[in-house]
């Protein structure tokens, strides 16, 4: 039976990084002047570049040298799409894993998104990043003089909430995994993103079974569903697979 997870931040909560909406989620903490959904958006990279990456580089940055927990490891050979940043599922070895929203060790080209078929992702130097020279390393690294230019400054590899999906966050792919997958398993996700809810609607038009895994989890008006109160480690742990 091919098999289709899809992770979201409880995953990565093992491994001490806040999930997206607890007291100490990311999306719960922005800046003095703006919530964090006015923060993560490219209207902010384009008109106030330093802002945004003085806050992104604070909420996310500092959390790339974290290491996978045995939850990421269990799904090193698994068919997998997950919604985190971190970048855990590739350290533990998944080499197929789709990065639906991206990689916080990974940046690119600052472009348009119409074009983002012709854009690939690269190595973030976040080593070069002097936090007692912030905004000037900052700007260094991303390229941006003033304002960032289309083609030749740089952009985190985030999928911001003014962004859409496109093929470099591999949106094609993920569609023909969720298409071809006779069975889903979410794990630590709220449905509270737009890939859950594609996810979803495919299972839902296909008949197609599904767990979901979570402490608290989303009740969806899908019979053919299995929930599992528990966190992903302690499913994991009673698993066979």
């Amino acid at each position: 039976m091919t098999t289709l997870y899809i992770t979201g931040a409880g995953v990565s909560a093992e491994s001490g990084i806040p999930t997206f909406r607890g007291e100490d989620g990311f999306w719960t903490i922005g800046s003095r002047n703006y919530t964090p959904q006015e923060m993560a958006t490219r209207a902010m990279y384009e008109n106030d570049p330093l802002q945004f990456l003085r806050w992104y580089y604070q909420r996310f940055a500092s959390y790339r040298h974290y290491g996978p927990n045995a939850v990421h490891h269990w799904l090193a050979d698994k068919n997998l799409i997950t919604q985190n940043i971190d970048g855990l599922d590739g350290k533990a070895g998944n080499e197929d894993y789709i990065a639906i929203h991206g990689r916080l060790d990974q940046m690119t080209v600052f472009h348009d998104q119409n074009l983002a078929d012709q854009v690939a992702a690269v190595a973030t130097p976040w080593d070069d990043v002097d936090e007692n020279n912030l905004d000037h390393s900052l700007r260094s690294v991303f390229r941006i003089p003033d304002r960032p230019i289309i083609n030749e400054s740089y952009k985190p590899f985030v999928l911001l909430f003014d962004e859409y999906y496109t093929e470099l966050y591999r949106i094609s792919e993920a569609r023909r995994r969720m298409m071809g997958a006779e069975h889903m398993v979410f794990m630590g996700t709220s449905f509270s993103v737009n890939i859950t809810m594609m996810a979803l609607e495919i299972a839902m038009t296909r008949n197609t079974p599904i767990e979901i895994v979570d402490p608290q989890p989303v009740t969806i008006p899908y019979e053919n569903t299995t929930y599992h109160e528990m966190t992903a480690l302690n499913y994991i742990q009673q698993s066979p697979v």
